[in-house]
């Protein structure tokens, strides 16, 4: 078998509702060559397709769920069976909360593929114990709660541009632990070690963004030295990712409210790792504005 790793082969899965839908055509968009709700007998033979014909496809996208229906239980077995193989394999899991998943399919009036005779949120709890092992397994899970169609097609287009996906995409996230923690992070640090600006009358109606607000919180006690040491910390994870051809990953950055220590410690932080080769950072301020 051709084991030339510019060829990737990335599985969409998840949750009903999730936005599988939009990722496809946000993939297809891209350059990926999509096949929508393929059972998974299929992948090894789609797999060989992929790799030994004379023009090979570089990307090709799948998308499973379980619309498959009895086929889908045997996706995780197919999966480990591809993993054994030379190819550039990912696994992208969509995610979103019960409500968010609720209001959706209540805005389509249509039912839930699992709910049968019973609601959609008995359909969406079966489904979430089914998925539990391929979440876990997942190379990439994206949490959609939060994202209308044209941010989930943005937040594709940063974790999976053709011309990109030599490199590590990271994602350092601001967010404020009473908001919950982000179901999509794949590592978070808490900034609540240091002094809070909101009890400065004076910082408090600013955000980590404005200066005053930065320059306070990086000036405290252990502030630069968590960044410094944090970044370091993360260098051979961040490169054990790549040997695994995981390219994309979320770094969370928590303070109370999300508005102050998080904000402004991402920020130091995305700037040190940008100094990494092969790695590209961005940054969001998941809560940011809701107070």
């Amino acid at each position: 078998m051709n084991s030339d790793k510019r060829r990737e082969l990335l599985i969409v899965t998840g949750m009903s509702g999730a936005g599988r839908s939009t990722v496809g055509k946000a993939l297809e968009d891209l350059g990926w060559y999509v096949v929508d709700n393929l059972p998974p007998q299929m992948l090894n033979p789609i797999a060989d397709l992929f790799t030994l014909t004379k023009t090979p496809l570089p990307r090709l996208a799948v998308v499973i769920d379980v619309r498959g229906g009895e086929f889908f239980s045997e996706l995780q077995t197919h999966l480990n069976s591809l993993r054994s193989r030379s190819l550039n394999l990912r696994v992208l899991f969509l995610e979103a909360t019960d409500s968010a998943l609720v209001k959706r399919f209540e805005s389509v009036r249509r039912p839930h593929p699992l709910q049968g005779s019973g609601t959609i949120l008995d359909g969406i709890a079966e489904e979430r114990v089914r998925l539990l092992s391929l979440r876990e397994s997942a190379d990439v899970v994206i949490d959609t709660s939060d994202l209308n169609i044209h941010q989930l097609s943005n937040k594709i287009a940063e974790g999976f541009t053709l011309e990109q996906s030599s490199k590590l995409q990271i994602n350092v996230m601001s967010f404020g632990f009473k908001y919950g923690l982000p179901s999509d992070a794949d590592l978070v640090a808490d900034a609540r070690f240091l002094p809070n600006p909101f009890w400065q009358e004076s910082l408090r109606p600013f955000t980590g963004e404005d200066t005053a607000v930065s320059d306070f919180v990086l000036s405290q006690t252990g502030a630069q030295e968590f960044v410094t040491n944090y970044v370091a910390a993360l260098k051979p994870v961040l490169r054990g990712y790549l040997n695994e051809n995981k390219r994309y990953a979320t770094i969370a950055i928590g303070c109370t409210g999300g508005k102050h220590r998080s904000v402004a410690m991402s920020r130091a932080i995305a700037d040190e790792l940008n100094k990494i080769p092969d790695v590209s950072v961005t940054v969001k301020h998941r809560d940011l504005g809701k107070e």
